[in-house]
């Protein structure tokens, strides 16, 4: 009898000892890629009063929080300049030590949006990713990648912790991460030969309104915002709900510690009215720079794929395009990815299209350039920049060329339209003039249908193909000019 009560007094004193150690939240973890050179924040919970201790494998330095009334805790851990040298943190609460092991220091994005950010490496079911077996064979070139999955889930009160854990990009497991994340880390890894950590906070089909906060949402929208309305979505569109998924899915990544956030999101929105998008895009990053209060980090963003949308000369995925570039020019430190040319002819009704590995590059070109000071890499598509009516023709100006047009004959993807605001296929010449002192590269369209041509577009339609591009080979924004 007395050791049997010795005994339980033992397992006792162990499950108290279990309870009082310091506890981290699952994102804080062993393999996690800490943002370089920093002050890197940390946190989790112990008892309330404890001070907590965290050493480092870096640095001779002891950092200490105390733990709230709550038994929250934070503190800031000045990080090294980036290697590959595995490092290790050790937190000491006075009753039990946590040491993460394997850590990097490195460049650290998150990935957000929706099911063509959440799309993995290894595809969706009838959704396959170009460069899937070339990704698996060449991935142990990129150890320096990491990534953590935060998993989907609707939450109706903000959540400080997500069941997950950071990977180590290999053979084996380079197939669950973000296609378009994980293409990004690469090129941002070759380019700089820097670690690259990924935080995957994403989820398919969810609209821009389903990562604000409920407070934004109270003010800014009419969207529901308690339980009961929330519930009266369909369960099918459970992926549409406002507020639930940033609560979830979103909110446990907050506290830590990143370079920028990458963006792609739009589908779901297709159809919204007047500059609806972009005005909730532009109150989307305000929200997530002032949570993560690190300041204005940048924001690049995707462009929606062509897609047919009911009807494939519909204009309803062109008009959300439309908002998308409006948002990209409101947004401060920001940059927008276009995808016109990266949906092949035979992808009409595919909503996840093939090649994600392009779309991955150019968010890191844009990064390269502006976050990182590569001024010598092309990041920007073209865009419209002004028009001149003469006669029959229309003599159209880019933006962003970078000094030349890739394709000097046929030109794919015009349209022209007269008075009557009906649009017929146009030829696109391309040629240099004179202009402003300088040789202008000039666009002129015609058509012989229109012989009194006022109004331009180029692909503004759900699903339209074109082919112009730029110096670095990025393609031309859709766009119109007129307004109807």
């Amino acid at each position: 009898m007395k050791a049997r009560t010795l005994l339980l007094a033992a397992v006792a004193a162990f499950c108290l000892g279990l309870q009082a150690k310091v506890k981290l939240p699952h994102i804080v973890g062993d393999n996690m890629i800490l943002q370089q050179d920093t002050d890197a924040r940390l946190w989790g919970w112990a008892k309330a009063g404890k001070t907590i201790k965290v050493s480092t494998s870096w640095s001779d330095a002891t950092y200490t929080a105390k733990a709230d009334k709550n038994g929250r805790w934070l503190v800031k851990v000045r990080t090294p300049k980036a290697s590959y040298t595995p490092l290790s943190l050790t937190f000491d609460d006075g009753d039990g030590t946590v040491t993460l092991n394997n850590v990097l220091a490195g460049e650290v994005w998150v990935c957000a949006g929706q099911s063509n950010m959440e799309m993995p490496v290894k595809g969706f079911g009838n959704c396959p990713v170009e460069g899937y077996n070339d990704a698996v064979v060449t991935a142990r070139q990129y150890r320096g990648v990491h990534y953590v999955k935060i998993p989907s889930i609707m939450r109706m009160q903000p959540q400080e912790d997500a069941q997950c854990e950071w990977k180590e990009v290999g053979p084996q497991t380079v197939g669950e991460a973000s296609a378009t994340g994980y293409f990004f880390a690469q090129t941002v890894n070759q380019a700089l030969d820097v670690p690259v950590g990924l935080i995957m906070a994403n989820k398919g089909g969810s609209r821009v309104e389903s990562w604000l906060t409920k407070e934004n949402l109270e003010k800014y929208t009419n969207e529901p915002t308690d339980s009961a309305g929330i519930v009266a979505f369909k369960k099918e569109w459970d992926y549409h709900r406002a507020l639930v998924w940033g609560n979830g899915t979103f909110n446990p990544i907050l506290n830590f510690t990143v370079k920028g956030i990458l963006y792609y999101q739009g589908c779901s929105n297709v159809g919204d009215p007047g500059n609806q998008y972009s005005e909730r895009m532009k109150l989307l990053v305000e929200q997530w720079r002032s949570q993560f209060a690190l300041g204005e980090i940048p924001f690049y963003f995707v462009e929606i794929a062509p897609y047919w949308y009911d009807d494939l000369n519909g204009d309803a995925g062109a008009r959300l395009r439309e908002q998308q570039y409006k948002a990209s020019k409101i947004i401060p430190n920001s940059g927008l990815v276009c995808t016109n040319d990266l949906a092949y002819p035979y992808e009409t009704t595919q909503i996840h299209p093939a090649q994600k590995k392009p779309v991955g590059q150019r968010l890191a070109y844009l990064a390269l350039n502006k976050t990182y000071g590569m001024e010598q890499l092309g990041c920007m598509s073209p865009s419209f920049k002004d028009m001149r009516v003469t006669g029959d023709y229309v003599d159209i100006h880019l933006e962003n060329d970078l000094g030349a047009i890739s394709r000097f004959e046929d030109i794919q993807g015009f349209e022209v339209a007269g008075d009557d605001r009906v649009f017929h296929p146009a030829k696109a010449v391309h040629f240099w003039q004179p202009g402003g002192g300088y040789w202008d590269e000039t666009i002129r369209i015609s058509s012989p249908e229109v012989k009194k041509p006022v109004a331009v577009r180029y692909c503004f339609r759900n699903f339209q193909l074109g082919n112009l591009k730029n110096a670095a080979g990025l393609p031309l924004f859709p766009f119109r000019t007129d307004n109807w």
